[in-house]
C-alpha cells in the first residue's frame, strides 16, 4: 500500500467519523464549543444530596498530601489529586512575575478558607480527569461554586 493510498483512507475514515458524531443527538451538559473551544458548563450546580464532604484542610507541603491546598486551583482531597474545574488561579511555583506569586499565594489561602469554611460537594463535568490525571471537579456548597466565590 502507497503512502498516498493510506493518506486517502485515513482522511476519508476521519471524515465518516465527524460525519457521523455531527449526527448524534445533542444531550444536556454535554460539552459545547465556545469560540471554537470546549467548554465544559456546570450549568445549575445543582448536587443530588446536600453538601456531605467535609474535611479539615491545611496547606501542602513536601510531606502532605492529603486534604490540603496546593494553589489556588489544585487541591489533595482524601489522598486523591482535584483539580478545581472552573477556576484558573495564578501560578506559585512557576510564576511569570512576582505579582502572579503574590496573587497565586492570596489565591491559595482564600481558597484554603473557603474550603474550612463549611461542607462541600464535589461535582464532576463532562472529563473526569486532566492531562495531568487530577480529578477535573467544581467545588460547590449551597449549589453555589467556591471557584466563583474565589473571584468574588
Amino acid at each position: 500500500m502507497t503512502l498516498h493510498r493510506l493518506a486517502l483512507i485515513i482522511l476519508a475514515t476521519a471524515f465518516v467519523v465527524v460525519l457521523v458524531i455531527g449526527r448524534l443527538p445533542y444531550k444536556p451538559g454535554a460539552p459545547e464549543l465556545s469560540n471554537g473551544f470546549l467548554t465544559s458548563s456546570y450549568p445549575s450546580f445543582q448536587p443530588t444530596m446536600a453538601d456531605a464532604l467535609a474535611e479539615r484542610f491545611a496547606l501542602c507541603d513536601e510531606t502532605i498530601r492529603v486534604n490540603c491546598v496546593v494553589d489556588g486551583d489544585t487541591i489533595w482531597f482524601r489522598s486523591e489529586k482535584i483539580r478545581i474545574a472552573d477556576i484558573d488561579a495564578p501560578e506559585i511555583f512557576s510564576p511569570h512575575c512576582r505579582d502572579e506569586r503574590s496573587i497565586g499565594e492570596a489565591s491559595r489561602d482564600r481558597l484554603l478558607e473557603l474550603l474550612n469554611g463549611g461542607s462541600f460537594t464535589l461535582v464532576a463535568g463532562w472529563r473526569d480527569t486532566d492531562r495531568f490525571g487530577r480529578k477535573l471537579r467544581a467545588v460547590t456548597r449551597h449549589g453555589r461554586s467556591l471557584g466563583e466565590m474565589l473571584v468574588e
